[in-house]
């Protein structure tokens, strides 16, 4: 009887998973309907990595936007996470809402430049000032791609429509908005600069505050032209970096060379480190004056600065400042959160 040589088959190598046993496949949506090379895309998928990496609960996730391509973009990423679609311009309150009835979830915010600033000024105004925990994302492209390229209220004076018209307008600058307003957390990333924007992401899903990030995602169809200051050619010739972002997690080891005194090190709420690595000029992160002047100075430049301006570890959260029982707001008995007949009686009774 013959015998057969068989080779035996190579075991292939399983899935990576992170530290809560999930495959990227479990932070991962729908098939994105943005047009091709769109930098919302881009952001989506650093999303994705940063949750994966971080080993965040999918479910754990309030997913919230407003009206626009950005605010389709929660579609594409977490599709085992909370969503919620609001009112154009009025996710923060959707938001605030959210977080107040249940603080244990982690709010991640998705808008755009026109959905935030154009209409949506005045809740993203309150938004900042309360220091509400939320990763807020803008996609800035400074156009409103959702109804032919028109100009936002981030456009850059001077920046022109494919159409040739100029923009006479100056823009609103939401990072200096955001530090001045009391965000504690505040940076601007460029949707192509894969790296920064991924480490930046980590970061802000350990911080406990308000985290606004500005990041410029070019629009492929209507403002990616010669004249725009958000095209990638544009950004790419005119980003320059305040500092060089490192994270590390604390549920990782930490293990760095660096020179001394090249590096600053902010401790985040959960132990995690935030490392800014200095590159041309001193830069103190916790300055929230400094900030604002360092961003006033580079828009007199023309420079698109990306990096973390401002940072704020220890800030109490609107959580904090409101003193909330520890058992979410959602989960107590209709007995505690709704008033008897008799104290209404007697709140009635008060007034007259």
């Amino acid at each position: 009887m013959g015998t057969t040589n068989t080779q035996a088959a190579t075991p292939s190598s399983a899935p990576k998973t992170n530290r809560i046993g999930l495959q990227v496949i479990d932070y991962r949506g729908g098939k994105t309907t943005l047009c091709a090379g769109c930098g919302h895309n881009s952001i989506s998928e650093r999303i994705i990595e940063a949750m994966h990496e971080m080993g965040v609960t999918p479910e754990r996730v309030a997913k919230l936007s407003g009206i626009g391509c950005s605010s389709k973009s929660p579609a594409y990423f977490m599709n085992r996470a909370h969503s919620f679609n609001s009112v154009h311009g009025r996710m923060p309150s959707v938001a605030t809402g959210a977080m107040l009835a249940n603080k244990t979830l982690i709010a991640l915010g998705v808008t755009g430049d026109g959905d935030t600033v154009s209409i949506g000024a005045g809740q993203f105004i309150h938004l900042m000032r309360r220091n509400l925990p939320i990763i807020y994302i803008i996609e800035d492209n400074g156009c409103y791609g959702l109804t032919k390229g028109q100009f936002s209220a981030t456009a850059d004076l001077g920046s022109t429509l494919k159409s040739g018209i100029v923009n006479d307008l100056p823009p609103v600058d939401t990072c200096a908005m955001a530090v001045q307003l009391g965000a504690t957390f505040v940076g601007r990333s460029f949707s192509g600069d894969k790296q920064q924007l991924h480490t930046m992401l980590k970061a802000a899903i350990a911080h406990k505050g308000t985290v606004m990030l500005d990041v410029v995602s070019p629009c492929v169809t209507f403002n990616d032209h010669e004249g725009s200051t958000k095209s990638y050619k544009y950004v790419q010739e005119h980003e320059e970096a305040i500092n060089e972002v490192g994270f590390v997690p604390s549920f990782e080891e930490i293990s760095v060379d660096y020179d001394p005194g090249t590096t600053f090190e902010v401790t985040m709420h959960d132990g995690s480190s935030l490392r800014l690595k200095k590159m041309e000029e001193e830069y103190d992160p916790t300055d929230r004056i400094a900030a604002v002047h360092r961003l006033m100075e580079a828009h007199q430049k023309g420079e698109v600065l990306t990096g973390v301006f401002y940072i704020d570890s220890k800030a109490p959260s609107f959580i904090d400042m409101l003193n909330l029982t520890d058992q979410p707001l959602a989960t107590l008995p209709e007995s505690v959160t709704r008033p008897g007949r008799e104290v209404l009686a007697k709140c009635m009774e008060e007034l007259q």
